[in-house]
């Protein structure tokens, strides 16, 4: 069900992308308002229309010199869906920030040492003085998708669809007809279906005016760079001279793709064409080179286990004259992401934590792995240049800002404030961990959100919240769904327990979960909130469950097993019926790993009948709102219908809300203004 979405780098600086859907840009004149009115000044919580008023940063770039920071923010405009991004500068130091366009722009990139920064407007390749002046058009390729500049200027890489497969219009001359010819599988993924072309790899070069000598060095190949379904900027990276372009591919289609989770690392010579694969023989994902800054060594990522996206994540080093690879972060049982070298010797990355996403520094010398920051955040991605580090910040109460980071002391200071004007007027509830011991013993972590002006002495309502993976990271995040804030800013205790499959607490702890779906995560989920009932203001006879995606499952599974602990339940694109689940997904890796194969093996793994949420549908009998998209085929709408008309039959109440143009995620603004709503009206009926 899950994937990491990390964010992504171009040049040899920090770049962070939206996988998002494109959406309507305001023409250049129009401003979007993201003031907040008077009524929801007085009114002082967080609310689903206020969600769509918070700027969003997107790309962070640091200056080769390491003095200055770029970052986009994108606004969106809820009544009419549009959204403007631009490009902003402030020192790294801190200090006043300044607009560099204000017609849009977008993946800014520090180009010429420095001396000028590449972007994204209006479609156009443009560039700028850091001050943003002297705008000017870049004679280039169209339809990119992902452009870098190299290190030097003189060359580009960039991302295109090529189109490599016949149509069934095309193959029979019938340009009316709606069919598709399917012979292998992964015809559709994720959000989409095939648009029969492939993403493609061209270098080409660059003369500061245009650029020209476009090359396709996948020439024919039905494979894509970077990897489906994100397309992550990050997979992809310059040698610091130039000669080289790294790039991540997992070459196999079909049924073979479907199965295996093996990318690997291509090295492609610029100027040779000769390519190598650095990562050949581990069968697992290797995703995310980055070049050291002599250009002799490439770290990247490293998944050991084949067909188990959720391995550990570990960091390996490549020497480009021996050949030799090193596992340089051996012994260090947490997950290494965002990936940036400090010189030739050492590494500096993040980690998921116990709920946190600190970062940490190793040296290559020793292997000795430090963590730099402290408190409860989620720091990253990270930008390193010349001595100077900044990095992303986020928490339960903020989304992400931009903070520099004393490299010596691990000290660090917010130096945007984007939706400082929402801050000034809202209220935020306060977040505190708790630890608890499970049935058997275990130490639970648990994050609790109270609701703002929280008085123990009155009784609260409680959600648990079941985090969806079923594997990955429950940190400080912000969502602007599945927001823990503004559950509070509505009178809930949130309840968000780092229950056995979540990163951040050791390898044990992650891998306990695969093939035991209905067992100890979710006896660790009742265990937290039962602990949480007993607490004087907690009102035990209002408690509900709400999830996406495993955490859709879990509330699924919760209801046939839960024994009246809760009055209501909330599922989102959910699991209901693991055997139908099998034979309509896509990435089929995923189930042969975490259910221990298929429906149809001997003996039927424990994931198709004693853990599959629609054996114990019988014993439904508490409310539920289940919510899905139809164009989820990582967990198929089908399996919300199913469900949905499951309870329906038993006479428990019951709502679909079903998205006609979402996918696995809610991401336009009114159609999430109303999932927020009906959350809340649902919430609100059965537990106030």
């Amino acid at each position: 069900m899950k994937q990491s979405l990390l964010l992504t780098c171009a040049v040899i600086l920090l770049v962070v992308c939206s996988c998002k859907p494109k959406q309507t840009e305001l023409p250049a004149t129009a401003a979007i308002d993201v003031t907040l009115t008077a009524d929801e000044k007085a009114g002082g919580i967080l609310t689903p229309e206020i969600l769509w008023k918070y700027g969003r940063i997107g790309t962070i770039a640091l200056s080769p010199d390491g003095s200055a920071v770029l970052y986009t923010v994108t606004n969106y405009d809820l009544a009419t869906e549009a959204r403007t991004t631009n490009i902003y500068s402030i020192p790294s130091s801190d200090g006043t920030p300044v607009q560099l366009t204000s017609d849009g722009g977008s993946s800014p990139q520090w180009i010429n040492v420095g001396e000028k920064i590449a972007f994204i407007g209006g479609g156009k390749i443009m560039t700028m003085r850091p001050d943003g002046s002297e705008k000017k058009e870049i004679s280039g390729p169209a339809d990119f998708e992902i452009l870098s500049f190299s290190p030097a200027s003189d060359k580009v890489y960039f991302t295109r669809r090529v189109k490599l497969d016949q149509t069934a219009n095309e193959k029979y001359g019938l340009p009316n007809a709606r069919v598709r010819i399917i012979d292998d599988m992964m015809f559709r993924h994720w959000n989409t279906w095939s648009d029969y072309s492939y993403s493609h790899l061209f270098v080409a070069s660059f003369d500061g005016t245009a650029i020209s000598n476009e090359k396709d060095i996948m020439d024919g190949q039905r494979f894509e760079t970077p990897d489906a379904p994100y397309f992550d900027e990050t997979e992809i990276s310059w040698s610091p001279d130039g000669k080289y372009v790294a790039y991540t591919c997992k070459k196999l289609t079909g049924r073979e793709y479907s199965l295996r989770t093996n990318t690997d690392i291509y090295l492609y010579d610029v100027t040779t064409g000769e390519e190598k694969n650095i990562t050949e023989g581990n069968m697992g994902y290797d995703k995310y080179p980055v070049f050291s800054p002599d250009g002799s060594m490439i770290a990247y990522t490293s998944m050991k286990e084949a067909g188990y996206e959720s391995d550990l994540t570990r960091l390996l080093v490549y020497n480009i004259a021996t050949g030799e690879r090193k596992w340089v972060s051996e012994g260090w049982d947490y997950n290494v992401e965002g990936i940036q070298w400090n010189g030739n010797e050492t590494i500096w990355f993040t980690s998921p934590y116990l709920g946190t996403q600190p970062i940490f520094n190793i040296s290559l010398a020793d292997g000795k792995i430090t963590r730099v920051t402290e408190g409860n955040y989620d720091m990253g991605p990270l930008a390193l240049q010349n001595g100077v580090l900044v990095s992303g910040i986020m928490s339960m109460a903020r989304p992400t800002e931009v903070a520099s980071v004393d490299m010596s002391t691990g000290e660090f200071k917010m130096i945007t404030d984007v939706n400082g004007h929402i801050y000034e007027s809202i209220k935020l509830g306060k977040t505190e961990e708790r630890y608890i011991k499970t049935q058997d013993g275990k130490n639970l972590q648990m994050w609790i959100i109270y609701p703002p002006d929280f008085d123990p002495a009155k009784k609260y309502p409680a959600l648990l919240y079941c985090k969806g993976g079923p594997q990955g990271s429950l940190g400080q995040g912000w969502s602007y769904r599945w927001n823990y804030q503004i559950m509070a800013a509505n009178g809930y205790i949130v309840v968000a327990v780092n229950r056995r499959g979540n990163s951040g607490f050791g390898s044990y702890w992650r891998e306990q979960i695969s093939g035991d779906y209905g067992g100890k995560n979710i006896q660790d989920y009742l265990d937290g909130i039962d602990a949480m009932a007993k607490e004087p203001y907690v009102d035990k006879d209002r408690l509900g469950a709400v999830g996406a995606s495993y955490g859709g499952y879990s509330v699924f599974y919760l209801a046939g097993v839960h024994n009246k602990r809760f009055k209501a339940f909330v599922s989102h694109c959910g699991v209901y019926d693991n055997v139908a689940e099998y034979g309509s997904t896509e990435e089929l890796w995923y189930p042969n790993k975490d259910y221990g194969g298929a429906p149809w093996d001997k003996p039927q793994p424990a994931a198709y009948n004693k853990f599959s949420a629609h054996t114990n549908v019988d014993k439904w009998d508490t409310p539920i709102l289940i919510i899905t998209g139809a164009n989820d085929f990582r967990i198929p709408y089908t399996q919300s219908i199913e469900a949905f008309q499951a309870a329906q039959l038993r006479g428990v109440p019951s709502r679909l809300l079903f998205f006609e143009n979402e996918n696995h995620w809610v991401t336009k603004p009114q159609n999430s203004v109303i999932w927020q709503k009906e959350f809340f009206n649902w919430l609100d009926t059965y537990l106030k």
